[in-house]
């Protein structure tokens, strides 16, 4: 009777040594968004090969820097620093652009391609739920995909400062002019701010929809998440002979002048004045944010009982 309890007390040691333990939620997120990144690496190859093609560029006019430092020296202050910082301007604004692509493609491929390809079985055979894989693929174009393009662009910057200061100094100018006129910490946050503030937050409906298509559609997830657009728009158009909708898009598109006041300025200028107060209280940001959550909500649901193409 002695050893038949000691076997069943042993038993339950045995069961409880072996229960498996609930994994944290946050770890969870992590590993997904380090898998998303894992099988999508044009997430930061295609914003690095940008980053190389401009600064291939920029080393052939390199030559032309000190003249183009001679020509800004004759300005005034402002124009200046406007004429110091362009090919740094246009540097980000080409990675903003890339990243705005790369953002769309992975949206619209994120859940509709492993449908495709089946692979969506493997992933729901492990202990990850639907909302968590959702909230995973937002997060790379909402979170990652931003910080991104601050590292690289930052990178490039401070590449191409060493050129040009390079330059400067074996024509004989003043490379501290030059620092002190492009201004790079207070561009950098700029840049910052505004990728959170408008490629993150303000263009989340664009995300949120693109991926509520891609776990919907069966095929042409492009064709699906621009026609009923389209379609709204020229039906406004053919009843009403007004066009608020393409006109709330461009809006929703440019996003600039709920994230800063308005200026003449490039956005991520160190000279253009930032309003987040305005921008964080401004009805359209949080209608935006709440059609993002319904969109991820729905994707959600698609993606729990869409079946694989």
């Amino acid at each position: 009777m002695s050893t038949q309890s000691n076997a069943i007390s042993e038993s339950r040691v045995d069961t409880v040594a072996v229960a498996p333990t609930a994994i944290p939620a946050m770890r969870l997120l992590y590993w997904s968004v380090r898998r998303e990144l894992w099988e999508y690496r044009s997430i930061y190859l295609a914003p690095l090969a940008a980053a190389g093609v401009f600064f291939l560029g920029f080393l052939v006019t390199a030559p032309h820097l000190a003249g183009t430092m001679r020509k800004a020296s004759a300005m005034a202050g402002m124009q200046m620093q406007e004429a110091l910082a362009k090919p740094y301007d246009m540097a980000s604004g080409f990675l903003m652009a890339i990243a705005m692509f790369v953002g769309a493609a992975y949206c619209l491929g994120a859940l509709y391609n492993e449908r495709r390809d089946r692979s969506i079985l493997f992933w729901k055979s492990l202990p990850v739920s639907d909302v968590t894989a959702v909230l995973a693929k937002a997060c790379i174009p909402l979170v990652i995909l931003p910080l991104v393009t601050v590292a690289i662009t930052v990178a490039l910057h401070f590449l191409m400062l060493l050129i040009h200061s390079a330059v400067l100094a074996a024509t004989g100018q003043s490379v501290a002019r030059l620092w002190a006129q492009t201004l790079p910490v207070q561009m950098w946050f700029m840049l910052l701010y505004h990728l959170i503030a408008v490629h993150s937050l303000w263009h989340s409906p664009f995300y949120g929809w693109m991926l509520l298509v891609s776990s919907w559609a069966k095929r042409a997830a492009f064709l699906w998440a621009a026609l009923p657009v389209l379609a709204i728009g020229a039906l406004e158009r053919l009843f009403f002979n007004t066009s608020y909708f393409f006109q709330m898009l461009g809006f929703r598109l440019s996003g600039d002048e709920a994230a800063v006041a308005p200026v003449k300025d490039w956005p991520i200028s160190p000279m253009t004045h930032i309003t987040p107060g305005h921008f964080l209280l401004s009805s359209g940001l949080w209608t935006g944010l709440i059609f993002t959550a319904l969109c991820l909500a729905g994707a959600v649901r698609m993606r729990r009982y869409r079946s694989p193409l």
